[in-house]
C-alpha cells in the first residue's frame, strides 16, 4: 500500500503578492493539484474580479475561501510546519531541498499537522526575516535564469506534492507546536538571554538564528514548548529574586 501527502493539511501562503492575476493563477494551479487552502498576506492589489479571470470557474471556490492577513505571523499562526521557497542560496539559507525530496519528507508530517507552503513577492522573494519562520526551505532547480512566475512556482511545488508517494513512510510525526507557540517561546527566550547578558542586546537575532535552527531540528511539540517556557519563567523569577535579595542585603549593611 502506497502512502501519500494529506493534501487537506496543506496551506499555500502568498506573502505580499503584487498582482491579482498571479493570485488567480496560483489558485488555478492549486485546484489542478488538489489543494484548496489559500492565504494571502498584505497583497498590493487583490482585485478579486481580475483574480477570478485567471483562476477560471473551477478554482473560484479556492479564491472564495481565501484568507487575507495583514501580516505573515497571523497567516502562519496555526501551522505546525512551514516550508519557505527561495531562489537565492547562501550561508544563511543552507537547509535547501528539491521539491521532490521535500514532498517525500512531508508525507509523515502532513498526516497530523498543517503545513504552510510559503511563497514570496514576485519582485524580491522572501526576506531573511520571513525565512526565519520556516522549518525547511525548498529551491526549484532551473537553468541559468532562476526567476519563476509566482503561479509557476506554486504549480511546481504542488505537483511534486501531488505526485509523491512511498511504500514504507517514516513513522508518523505527532502534532507539532503551532507557529504562534514557537514565536512566543523565541520572544521569551530572547528576552531572558539578553537580561542575563548571554547574548548581545544590540543584535539578539544573530544568536537567536542558531537557536531557531537547533529547535527546528528537534521538531518541538506543544507540550515541550510549554516546558521550555516554564523553565524560562523560573529563570526570570529566580534572577529577579536574587536581585531583590541583593538590594535588601545591601540596605541591611548600610543600617
Amino acid at each position: 500500500m502506497s502512502h501519500r501527502i494529506n493534501m487537506t493539511n496543506i496551506l499555500v501562503v502568498l506573502q505580499k503578492p503584487r498582482y491579482p492575476e498571479n493570485i488567480g493563477s496560483a489558485a488555478r494551479a492549486m485546484r489542478n493539484m488538489g489543494l484548496s487552502q489559500l492565504a494571502v498576506v498584505d497583497p498590493e492589489d487583490f482585485d478579486r474580479s481580475r483574480a477570478r479571470k485567471l483562476a477560471t470557474h473551477e478554482a473560484s471556490a479556492v479564491l472564495a475561501s481565501c484568507q487575507v492577513h495583514d501580516d505573515l505571523t497571523s497567516a502562519l499562526a496555526n501551522s505546525q510546519y512551514v516550508v519557505g521557497t527561495t531562489a537565492r542560496l547562501g550561508k544563511h539559507r543552507q537547509v535547501i531541498q528539491s521539491p521532490e525530496r521535500l514532498a517525500t519528507q512531508l508525507i509523515p508530517i502532513s498526516q497530523e499537522n498543517q503545513i504552510a507552503l510559503l511563497f514570496g513577492p514576485e519582485d524580491k522573494g522572501l526576506s531573511n526575516a520571513d525565512l526565519r519562520l520556516c522549518h525547511a526551505l525548498v529551491n526549484i532547480p532551473t537553468a541559468d535564469f532562476s526567476s519563476l512566475n509566482l503561479a509557476q512556482a506554486v504549480m511546481v511545488v504542488a505537483y511534486a506534492l501531488f505526485r509523491s508517494q512511498v511504500d514504507q513512510p517514516a513513522p508518523l510525526t505527532p502534532r507539532l507546536a503551532e507557529r504562534h507557540e514557537l514565536d512566543s517561546m523565541y520572544a521569551q527566550l530572547s528576552e531572558i538571554l539578553v537580561r542575563i547578558c548571554y547574548i548581545n542586546a544590540d543584535n539578539p537575532d544573530h544568536f537567536m538564528g542558531s537557536l531557531r535552527r537547533f529547535f527546528t531540528r528537534l521538531q518541538l511539540r506543544a507540550r515541550e514548548v510549554s516546558i521550555i517556557r516554564g523553565i524560562i519563567r523560573q529563570v526570570n523569577w529566580y534572577g529577579e529574586k536574587r536581585y531583590r535579595d541583593g538590594l535588601e542585603e545591601a540596605g541591611n549593611k548600610e543600617n
